[in-house]
Order: structure tokens, then sequence, then C-alpha cells
């Protein structure tokens, strides 16, 4: 099944689909968010290599019971073709991405690098209810990360 906006990308398309993966993400519904991969998606995510839909699932399912004030902002670095980098930080992991998408829009790779520095809560700079970022929200260069 599609999963518009569908490459090749332009700067909109790219920022959309980067705010809706952001978006699912947030969510913390595993299921939700692995419906956006391929199948046979590849990951890599830390130390760890992910390969497919129910792999992904159990990951993030894994992820977000440890992970429970889970906030994350999303934002385009560069975009070409089928293709998406993005850079990401969320509470105390930050790091970026890069993205494949086949014809339908859907990720079939996904490589995360990723830096853990813990923060301290009054450092804290996302302070939105759990879920879906505002969209009034700083940008994460807005937020000078």
């Amino acid at each position: 099944m599609p999963r518009p906006p569908l490459p090749p990308f332009t700067a909109e398309t790219a920022a959309q689909k980067a705010r809706l993966a952001e978006d699912a993400w947030n969510s913390r519904e595993p299921a939700r968010v692995a419906l956006g991969y391929t199948v046979d998606s590849v990951w890599r995510n830390r130390a760890e290599f992910i390969h497919g839909r129910e792999a992904i699932e159990a990951f993030l399912t894994r992820k977000w019971n440890r992970e429970l004030d889970y906030r994350l902002i999303k934002e385009v670095w560069t975009y070409r073709d089928n293709r998406i980098a993005v850079r990401f930080a969320y509470e105390w992991h930050d790091g970026n991405e890069n993205w494949e998408f086949d014809e339908d829009g859907l990720m079939r790779r996904r490589i995360a690098s990723i830096n853990d520095l813990p923060i301290k809560d009054g450092e804290r700079k996302y302070h939105w209810p759990l879920g879906r970022r505002p969209d009034g929200h700083p940008s994460l260069s807005e937020l000078g990360l």
C-alpha cells in the first residue's frame, strides 16, 4: 500500500515525510510505526542489525518499554531522489539517520548513528505532553541543537 509522499522527494515532501515519521514515532505505537517500513526493511541501530517489520516492531516494543517519556524531533538535513538524511534528537539521545525509500514511499533502509548523553531534568527542552509534537514547538535548529 503506497505511503505518500512518494519519491522522488522535493524539499517540501522530504519535510512532510520526516514529520510523518516523527509523528508516528512520538505515538510510541510499534505496530503503527512498523507499517511505514517495507516487509524486508533493513536497519542498523547502534550495534543492532534489524531485518523486517516484525523485528522492527519487537525492537520498538523493547525500546519504548524502557524509554517511558520518549519525545522526538526530526529535521531534514538533505534529500535526493528516493533518499532522505535527517538529524534527530530525543531527550538524551541524538544523532542522524539516512533513509532510503521504495517506489511506494515505504522505507526500506535505515542507518542510524546515535549518541547517548544523559541530561538533567532542568536541561530538557521537550515539554509537550506525550504524543505528537505541537506544530508551534521549536525545531531542532530553533532549539540550538
